[in-house]
């Protein structure tokens, strides 16, 4: 080691190579790329690095590790890619990267879902009952999807050639809402029906833009319809009148019921046929299903002897999480065949549509979840005429 910070290596001590110092190999010697073949150029200055004889170099560097004592092997160099490689053009693709397919579909497959939701020819797609479904989507807890699944369902059946009534019997209106329809203070609605003994004739509006489907609004009014109806005789078949003497053929009567157990839902109850319940992926939304299971089970045997549970859909399904997949499989192996196929999958488009008033079906035809109530609707109406076919 040297004052002026230099040191000897100790190993080529006495060589020399021509001059008369000795090789000194300052601790600040400097190098650079950018020589030839891609070697390091040393700094102007600074003395050219020692070399052991029969080792191969480039611009000075030795291309094979020195495997002496002390020795310090070279870094690695990093092969270049090879240009002419089919791989050297591809970018790289993470293995979490979402499917196209799955998260993003080609414009083409939109459309054509699409064109086969809105059905701009009008052909009946879905098979017609042979007498009138009145259907009840009821679960006491709230914000399961009962109001998405009763507007989307009955657009989607009555785009395809079926006749469709929606009764709102919940006071908030919402699925007036998701129709377009209003349902202000002063505007005939279900709870002059209920009430008063207003016919449905009087109180049915049609839905702007889809044929064949008409809304029974529901204002602020319904909600002292609970409290009215105690000491109105035959209170829990007041809906179930109105609705039989209703003139026109229909093909479904879909109610939308409040999240409730109270006497709106028990006039629901009574009127229908058939109760549709949606289930939300989430555990919470199972606890209270024992309790609406036993309230349709007494309205069974006390008013309306034919009322099934016929139909359960598994709504807001989330494949991204074991949670839905294990709810789901709980509701399969409890309620069997009752279940759809067709899950209804969490879709911002579906939650996006009523602030349009409308429904996704005709929001955004193409999309997951407009594709999803189109595929439960379909299913839905081929099992009813598998049904009713049996019960004849």
């Amino acid at each position: 080691m040297h004052d002026n910070g230099s040191y000897e290596d100790p190993r080529l001590a006495g060589e020399r190579h021509g001059v008369g110092d000795p090789t000194l190999v300052s601790r600040e010697t400097a190098y650079h790329p950018g020589g030839p073949e891609g070697g390091a150029v040393p700094v102007s200055g600074a003395p050219q690095p020692p070399t052991t004889p029969g080792v191969p170099t480039r611009a000075g560097v030795p291309l094979v590790a020195d495997t002496s004592v002390g020795a310090v092997p070279p870094t690695p160099e990093q092969p270049a890619p090879d240009p002419t490689s089919p791989a050297a053009d591809e970018p790289y693709v993470s293995r979490e990267t979402p499917n196209r397919e799955e998260d993003d579909p080609p414009l083409a497959m939109e459309a054509l879902r699409a064109v086969q939701i809105l059905n701009p020819s009008g052909e009946v797609t879905m098979p017609r009952p042979d007498r009138t479904r009145v259907m009840c989507v009821a679960n006491q807890k709230g914000g399961v999807g009962k109001t998405t699944t009763t507007v989307n369902l009955a657009v989607a059946l009555a785009l395809h050639g079926n006749r469709v009534m929606v009764v709102d019997l919940d006071p908030q209106g919402n699925a007036s809402t998701g129709l377009n329809v209003p349902h202000h203070a002063g505007v005939p609605d279900v709870y002059d029906c209920l009430i008063d003994n207003v016919p449905l004739t009087e109180v049915a509006q049609p839905v702007e833009g889809i044929p064949d489907l008409w809304c029974v609004p529901a204002t602020i009014d319904l909600a002292g319809a609970e409290i009215e109806l105690v000491s109105v005789v035959a209170r829990e078949s007041r809906l179930s009148r109105a609705i039989t003497a209703y003139p026109v053929e229909l093909d479904y009567v879909f109610i939308d019921c409040p999240p409730s157990l109270g006497l709106l839902t028990v006039n629901a109850l009574v009127a229908a046929q058939e109760v549709l319940i949606p289930i939300q992926c989430e555990y919470y939304a199972l606890e209270g299903l024992n309790q609406l299971i036993n309230n349709i089970n007494l309205v069974r045997q006390h008013l309306n002897p034919t009322l099934d549970v016929s139909t359960i859909l598994l709504t807001m399904y989330d494949r991204r999480t074991r949670l839905a997949d294990a709810v789901e499989q709980d509701v399969r192996n409890h309620f069997g065949d009752k279940v759809l196929q067709s899950v209804i999958p969490r879709n911002v488009r579906v939650s996006e549509a009523p602030s349009y008033g409308q429904s996704v079906m005709t929001y955004d035809p193409g999309s997951r979840g407009a594709t999803s109530y189109f595929e439960a609707a379909q299913e839905i109406a081929e099992r009813g005429v598998a049904r009713l076919s049996r019960n004849v």
